[in-house]
């Protein structure tokens, strides 16, 4: 059994085929550039590939039997989207995982939540059998604060005060490769969240522990955080993350107990938590 990976080389999608490979599938990578092969495991398969090339996106399917769907958040996230899974469709893949985000049906207004709604309900409507992952705030999104949080001892990420899912991103790797290589996921969709919700305040108290030192959090004003991140990212994909976030705050996005035991039975154990990501990150940071 052969499964495409989109998204291969990426911090999600290099997880994904590493489990794969772990389970004892084949696995072929569609990369955009050829030097990105070096980041793959030797006994990868690459196909050199855009999403937003048809041509490309139908040759590197052939041959294979199953597909992880991964899009990257850019503009035309769901023009991507539709045309990798019209053609999976089309030459008859036998099952497609789809990344997609926790809730997504209560951020309609978010673009990035609108375009994976958009593809769930095209894998619902046209036959081909599916698989979708949901997972809430990527702990590994954390990592990028490395500076903030050991310098001047900040966290930055407006997550608010009432208490948000988050995914390890190596539980969605798992439920990802289970989902491709055993029986029984299709038309199923799967949380992917932590058992204890995280906040900002309760972030920062945490990484003031496991470093030693005060980190403060820095509060929830959109408009200032959305300012800063331009200077980072294009003023659309600032946009697009401070109306996720504000979401988050407007609206919740706390998971529930049900979900993470439905979540823990298709895992085989507890989901990974922030609190146990955070000390090994930490640890790794000292050595």
């Amino acid at each position: 059994m052969k499964v495409l990976v989109t998204g291969a080389t990426g911090n999600v999608g290099s997880v994904v085929v590493a489990e794969l490979l772990k389970r004892g599938a084949e696995v072929r990578a569609l990369i955009r550039k050829p030097d990105a092969a070096q980041k793959l495991p030797p006994n990868v398969e690459v196909a050199i590939g855009d999403l937003l090339d048809p041509v490309l996106t139908e040759e590197a399917m052939k041959g294979v039997d199953k597909l992880f769907l991964l899009n990257a958040v850019v503009a035309d996230e769901l023009t991507q989207a539709l045309i990798a899974y019209g053609i999976a469709k089309r030459i008859g893949l036998k099952h497609v995982t789809y990344l997609s985000v926790f809730k997504v049906q209560e951020f309609r207004d978010v673009p990035h939540f609108a375009s994976k709604l958009a593809v769930e309900g095209a894998l619902r409507e046209f036959g081909v059998p599916y698989t979708i992952l949901r997972p809430g705030y990527y702990m590994q999104n954390d990592i990028g604060l490395k500076d903030a949080l050991t310098g001047p001892g900040l966290y930055l990420m407006p997550l608010g005060t009432a208490g948000i899912a988050a995914a390890d991103m190596r539980d969605i790797a798992e439920a990802a490769a289970i989902s491709l290589t055993e029986e029984g996921h299709e038309e199923q969709t799967y949380d992917i969240v932590a058992s204890s919700l995280i906040s900002g305040p309760g972030n920062a108290a945490l990484w003031s522990q496991l470093l030693g030192k005060e980190v403060k959090y820095t509060g929830h004003d959109f408009d200032q955080w959305e300012k800063g991140m331009r200077a980072r990212m294009p003023s659309w994909s600032a946009f697009d993350l401070r109306m996720m976030l504000q979401g988050y705050f407007d609206r919740g996005f706390a998971s529930t107990e049900t979900e993470v035991a439905r979540l823990t039975k298709l895992l085989g154990h507890t989901p990974r938590s922030y609190e146990a990501f955070a000390a090994e990150t930490a640890e790794t940071w000292k050595s």
